[in-house]
């Protein structure tokens, strides 16, 4: 085929009449685009040898049946019938039937051979089409979209488990096969290229690197591209991970006419990703989604009406530039869609702010003069990270990719990857590190820096970045063919560029010399490469101060100056540079340098530097560096100083190292006065002397006419001190429990005198004394009705009650009317509400309810592990009309009161709180609209799939029915104690690096008091053992089972004739924040099918180390021994998950037996590496509490180990531990997270509940307002 002199593909001008006729039918109409070609062909039934034709009967290949595109050649006149069924339905678009006519996909049918062929002849058949069509209306042409498919392999997902880092192909061979794809379908004559059903984001910027390729390097003539990519679960994001804004980010350099999304979900799954998606995008969108789900012989039900219905809201909405079907689609669904949309007006593409750079890893980065300083991580360097490379020349890159990691926990927001060392091969280094790190979605979640000096270590790593990425760096140093020629090439691959200020006569140093060169190439990159000036990162060199040497001494004011000079006259471009070499002369000299660096980043941020490659972790708040060393800084950065060298290195030297501390143990304190004494003995915690010293102090009735008067004095400034210390971070939360044991203890002293104080002045006046009066105020806690949860509200008792606060505690499964009758009663200034599990918050939005339908005027105190200040802003405060504040932890409960019981601050407090409010629920409903969900027929079609085998299940238990034990020896329990939930519990965190146990004792600042803490533990579990304070039971029960549709039935044998209760699935349906390659999980998923006719298993159990917990408390409480009733506590919650831990390793070894060979350490059972799984009713894989219903009557679990369910279904003791038992290998952890309304519907008809207890049950799992 030809057009005039030129070949039809390489026609001049012919792709720019076509883009210009679309755009302007975009602008004026929603266009259609066909449905399913492979949907078509199955109607035809064909055989193998209709496949195989005459041409390739002998064809070496055992089966070509499947491979739909070879259709083109042996059953042409089919595939041209499909295309006028297509164009007759309206479409104005036809896909070429070269889904899969790469080398690389028809490699599988050894075809590879026919890829050009196949595409250019399917080309010519759809010509062929539209041109006929076109013919009978030529007001309406018809288009030829070159279908160009992912082909079967990723590249950024290893096909092995055991190697990350391996890819079963290229993108230089992926580049290849799809150029010679491209060619074809030109040369067949395609109007436009369609890159469609991306999964892997990677595998389309291959392709879209092979057309521009094609396009600028052999003269084809550039024609329209369409982008559509597939959205694979409820995540919304596609196979390999990104979110689609990531995906619109990594595309978008390939200026496409269209970009949307494709296949995998119907049309009412897709709805929100669809929404994302043209917020995002400033292009045309196209969209064809499935015709619902595949049914259980995999074809579809969805008739062209009900999806004409549910593709409807997307032309209300003003989605639509480009619609039509994918899978299951037919010439009628696009017949009737094209119908329903005539009504409907097509989408405006927004308009992007130029200013702004986005750039992506999994997910995306905005920078922008809103952005704030940019952090990119540095110490991924082999030349800057002495250990990092280490790391590297030894092999470990799962080792390396620690470091990786800190840095994005640090603060990193961009991670720079630099492989240049000359004992290391960079191209091969750079392409293994970025793999790996592709496996790591925590990590791949930011955008990468790709940084060398040789630029084919540069094009290593953007060969593995499905992201757009940025490249550092290029310039002008060899001239400007080479430097066009490599930013070409970047652009090709979609990265941003980092230019260096050098040129052919060198490096700039001086900022008009920086600026030039800047200027130059700002030019170039626009007007010749085409980059956008946002996409044009500036380094003006950042060079070394302070080196002895007096011309190096004005090298921060230059860059500063510059930056100036790049905002006010490059629109766009950013600005970075390497922090670390402003201090390079001053290695060693770590406080020095941190504070040199933060007062240029002070000063340059301000003039327009907008990232810098820092160690994120490793950064001075400028306010809190010393005002001596300040001034000497700010003289360095402003070149202010001639002698600032000598004094930097002066500073250095002086302070090197910090002096020395001492102290003694000797108790001079007790020579101080009475005052001094109290304060000494509440900060330091000491009770010895607490009751003598307070008698003192009452005793001396000239300074204290009152005993409240020693509250109100030394008392309470002891405890101010106590307060102040804790708030600024330098006592933590088991000092300030042992100070208030002091303070308790004083003030125990203190009421029998206060008390007959208060009666003598009832006698002497005959009126009522207001007992409140000796208080700061009132407090009512209570933990609410059906959670047995009290350690966390103990504690803000204990320190709201040390700051002379009068605590009325409730207890717990406190009813909301005897809350309320308690508050009125006892005249309460403020109200908290605590809990633990999630039906908690159901009734903490009941209390609310009820405090404003009773006029109630009582601030609201919200705390717990299950609340959250969005939930509070969210479901409580609308529901009251006072105060309903979420109090994270005991530290700000006294902030909270004591703002709030102050007349002159509360109004300013109050305010403060609603605006942040109506902040939070504004983003929580903006979030809401913006959150992608699947149908539940589209999250079970990707539900997790298990190769279901006689040798894949695990083996029958020992035993059917349950047994309860008895004889476990606490001693034996103490090494499977997970130490880490134990110092949360009492509010001591360690920071990177020594998070957890027993890194945590390393800790410079929580350290100690975490190391004190841990020997009061050991005490008190030496006590529990020695004295029994504590019984120990459970209970563990198998049953055969089958999973039946979403749930799982249990059977009282073998047989599987007698059922005797069901366990319900609750399936993921919420997009998934960095696991996109995974399913859509229930737990159903991992019991065998029935219809498999396999004999699958469950089991359960439940164990319990709290009895014997309230009496011992009890005696505690008697003696105002706070610390040690929370302790106590503590340690039986950590008990009993250790009896977990025992008794799930015994289930797996012995009872249940399928992991008899079993030899891990107790380390590695808290790090969950063994077979199977023990999820918990009410958490995450199952968040419905009334599933322990099923557990507790099939086990007789109350009668048999005294183990009991309160109305809220929380455990009594609360101190106990329940789980179903999953023995597959493949069984794993999950959160089910938000769900909608279809899948709580489902839930609610098969368990027989009403669906409004069902909400209520799974209220803050739901992904839509009930009321």
């Amino acid at each position: 085929m030809s057009v005039g002199c030129h070949p039809v593909g390489k026609a001049p001008g012919k792709g720019a009449k076509v883009e210009a006729t679309l755009q302007q039918t975009l602008r004026e109409r929603i266009m259609f685009i066909d449905g399913a070609m492979g949907t078509m062909i199955q109607r035809y039934k064909f055989s193998e040898e209709d496949f195989r034709g005459e041409r390739f009967k002998d064809h070496p290949k055992d089966f070509l049946k499947g491979n739909n595109d070879l259709l083109s050649l042996t059953q042409p006149q089919a595939i041209y019938d499909i295309h006028c069924q297509y164009l007759d339905a309206g479409a104005d678009f036809i896909e070429t039937n070269t889904f899969s006519s790469t080398t690389i996909a028809q490699a599988d049918y050894l075809m590879q051979d026919l890829a050009y062929e196949l595409n250019k002849v399917s080309a010519e058949l759809a010509r062929k089409a539209c041109d006929e069509y076109t013919a009978k209306d030529s007001s309406k042409p018809r288009y030829v979209a070159g279908a160009i498919g992912p082909t079967n392999q990723t590249l950024s997902i290893s096909p092995s488990v055991e190697n990350p880092s391996y890819r079963a192909t290229t993108f230089d061979a992926m580049v290849i096969a799809y150029a010679e794809q491209v060619r074809g379908l030109l040369d067949g004559g395609s109007d436009v290229l369609l890159v469609e059903t991306i999964f892997d984001t990677l595998n389309s910027k291959a392709a879209l690197y092979a057309i521009d390729q094609v396009f600028d390097e052999e003269g084809y003539d550039r024609v329209p591209i369409l982008v559509s990519g597939t959205i694979v679960d409820q995540s919304g994001r596609t196979l390999s991970g990104q979110t689609g804004e990531a995906f619109i980010a990594s595309v978008t350099h390939s200026n496409p006419l269209a970009i949307g999304l494709n296949c995998a979900l119907g049309a009412d799954q897709m709805l929100p990703f669809l929404q994302n998606i043209s917020k995002n995008n400033p292009t045309y969108v196209i969209c064809y989604p499935n015709a619902g789900l595949p049914n259980t012989f995999g074809g579809y039900d969805q008739s062209p009406e009900d999806m004409a219905k549910q593709v409807q809201p997307f032309a209300q909405l003003g989605l639509l530039n480009i619609v039509g079907g994918c899978c299951g689609t037919t010439p009628a669904h696009i017949r009737a869609i094209a119908e329903m949309c005539k009504a409907f007006k097509p989408r405006q593409p927004p308009i992007m702010d130029p200013e702004t750079l986005i750039i992506s890893g999994l997910e995306t980065l905005k920078i922008n003069k809103n952005t704030g300083f940019v952090n990119i991580g540095e110490r991924c360097n082999v030349s800057g990270s002495k250990v990092f490379a280490k790391k590297i020349l030894n092999g470990a890159y799962e080792e390396a990719l620690a470091i990786a990691r800190a840095q994005v926990e640090n603060g990193a927001q961009v991670i720079d990857i630099n492989m240049d060392e000359g004992l290391l091969d960079g191209k091969a280094a750079m392409t293994k590190f970025l793999n790996y790190i592709s496996s790591e979605p925590d990590i791949a979640k930011v955008p990468i820096m790709v940084d060398s000096s040789n630029f084919e270590v540069i094009l290593a790593g953007l060969r593995c970045a499905q992201g757009k990425c940025i490249v550092n760096s290029i310039s002008l140093k060899e001239g400007e063919e080479d430097f066009i020629k490599k930013a070409k090439i970047c652009k090709r691959f979609g990265a941003a560029v980092v230019v260096m200020a050098f040129d052919e006569e060198g490096q700039a140093v001086d900022k008009q010399r920086k600026f030039d060169i800047c200027s130059r190439s700002y030019k170039i990159l626009t007007e010749v490469v085409g980059f956008q000036g946002s996409e044009i990162i500036f380094d003006p060199n950042i060079l070394t101060i302070a080196t002895g040497m007096e011309e190096h001494n004005n090298y921060a004011v230059e860059f500063i100056e510059v930056c100036r000079m790049i905002k006010a006259n490059l629109p766009g471009a950013k600005i970075s540079g390497g922090v670390s070499n402003l201090s390079f002369s001053f290695r060693g000299k770590e406080v020095l340098r941190q504070a040199m660096h933060s007062v240029f980043l002070y000063h340059a941020i301000r003039a327009g530097l907008d990232m810098g490659i820092v160690n994120a972790g490793f950064l001075t708040i400028y306010d809190d560096i010393p005002k001596d060393l300040l001034e000497i800084c700010e003289n360095a950065i402003w070149n202010r100083d001639p002698e600032v060298t000598e004094k930097l290195l002066a500073y250095a030297e002086t302070h090197g190292k910090d002096a020395s501390k001492t102290s003694s143990e000797t108790e001079v304190w007790r020579t101080e006065d009475v005052e001094g004494r109290l304060k000494y003995a509440l900060v330091k915690g000491i009770t010895k002397y607490i009751v003598e010293d307070t008698e003192e102090a009452r005793l001396n009735n000239i300074r204290y006419p009152r005993p409240l008067n020693v509250i109100e004095g030394p008392l309470m400034a002891g405890m101010a001190v106590v307060g102040e210390l804790f708030g600024a971070g330098k006592m933590f939360l088991p000092q300030v429990i042992k100070s208030a044991r002091v303070m308790k203890t004083a003030v125990a002293h203190l009421i029998p005198f206060m008390e007959q104080e208060r009666l003598e002045n009832l006698a002497k006046t005959g009126m009522a004394d207001d007992p409140n009066s000796a208080y700061n105020g009132t407090v009512v806690l209570a933990t609410v009705k059906g959670d047995v949860h009290d350690i966390g509200k103990n504690i803000v008792g204990v320190v709201l009650g040390c700051n002379n606060y009068k605590i009325i505690d409730l207890g717990v499964m406190t009813p909301c009317d005897k809350i309320l009758e308690a508050a009125i009663r006892e005249k309460a200034d403020v109200i908290g509400l605590s809990g633990l599990i999630t039906p908690s918050l159901d009734e903490m939005v009941y209390v609310a309810k009820e405090m404003e339908r009773k006029g109630l005027r009582i601030p609201l105190l919200i705390g717990g592990a299950t609340t959250s200040k969005m939930h509070t802003a969210v479901k409580i405060a609308p529901r009251y009309s006072q105060p309903a504040i979420h109090v994270l932890d005991a530290s700000r409960s006294v902030v909270v009161v004591s703002a709030l019981l102050d007349e002159k601050a509360k109004e300013d407090f109050t305010e403060d709180i609603t605006d942040e409010y109506e902040d939070l629920r504004a983003e929580h409903y903006e979030g809401l609209r913006d959150r992608r969900y699947l149908s539940l027929k589209d999250a079970i079609a990707n539900r997790g799939k298990i190769e279901w085998k006689q040798d894949t299940i695990p083996c029958k238990p020992k035993f059917y029915g349950s047994r309860t034990f008895r004889d476990y020896d606490l001693k034996s329990l103490i090494p499977y104690i997970d130490w880490n939930p134990f110092f949360q519990t009492w509010q001591l965190r360690g920071r990177y690096p020594n998070r957890g146990f027993p890194k945590i004792f390393n800790d410079e600042t929580v350290g100690p008091e975490a190391k004190k803490l841990y020997d009061d533990a050991q005490a008190m579990l030496k006590e529990i053992c020695d004295q029994s304070i504590l019984k120990a039971v459970a209970i563990v029960g198998f049953w055969p089972a089958n999973a039946i549709g979403e749930d799982i039935e249990i059977y009282e044998d073998a047989s599987r004739t007698k059922s005797i209760g069901k366990y319900y699935g609750l399936r993921q349906q919420a997009e998934k924040d960095s696991d996109s390659d995974e399913p859509y999980y229930s737990l159903t998923d991992f019991i065998a099918p029935k219809e498999t006719g396999l004999v699958d298993h469950i089991g359960a159990f439940a164990v319990s180390c709290g009895f014997g917990v309230d009496e011992k408390c009890a005696e505690y409480e008697k003696q105002h021994d706070d610390y040690n009733s929370i302790m106590l506590k503590a340690l039986a919650d950590r008990l009993t998950e250790a009896l977990a831990e025992l008794v799930h390793k015994d289930i797996r070894k012995e009872h249940w037996g399928y992991a008899p060979d079993e030899d891990l350490s107790e380390a590695e059972l808290l790090q969950v590496k063994y077979q199977g799984i023990r999820p918990a009713p009410g958490y995450p894989s199952q968040p419905d509490h009334t599933e322990k219903e099923t557990m507790w009557k099939i086990m007789d679990i109350e009668k048999e180990t005294g183990i009991g369910l309160t109305e809220s279904l929380a455990m009594t003791p609360a101190a106990s531990v329940s789980a179903i038992l999953f023995g597959h290998r493949d069984a794993k952890y999950f959160a089910v997270g938000k769900m909608e309304k279809d899948q709580i519907e489902d839930y609610a008809a098969r368990k027989g509940m009403p669906v409004a207890e069902v909400e209520r049950w799974l209220s803050s799992s739901l992904a839509y307002e009930t009321d």
